[in-house]
């Protein structure tokens, strides 16, 4: 794999500055410089399976960034909505009702 020169992706720096140096550089540089950034599956579908797998383990904590991002890579609020209600029957009741109040509040504070 080539060398890559980084997104400029600054969110572990920004979370933890020095004080979590080895989770700033896995975040920036290996989970958002890298892995977001290989060519296998677009942005979009990343933010789809990201919003499943946070919902479906109830980190209702990093979905609140992930559906935000999710929109960012061309997500549509119906979408992430119409997502959260079919991973409800999947992934527990409970956990869909949680990631349905994160996003309904995320939601809510633009519109």
């Amino acid at each position: 794999m080539p060398e890559n020169t980084g997104t400029g992706w600054t969110g572990g720096q920004n979370a933890f500055g020095d004080f979590a140096p080895g989770l700033v550089h896995y975040t920036d540089k290996v989970l958002f410089d890298e892995v977001w950034e290989r060519p296998g599956l677009s942005k979009r579908d990343r933010s789809l399976l990201t919003v499943a797998a946070l919902t479906a383990t109830g980190k209702t904590d990093q979905l609140t960034f992930h559906l935000d991002y999710a929109r960012q890579n061309g997500v549509t609020e119906d979408e992430l909505k119409e997502a959260i209600l079919h991973l409800a029957f999947y992934t527990g009741w409970p956990n869909g009702m949680s990631a349905m109040t994160v996003a309904k509040n995320i939601f809510a504070k633009e519109n």
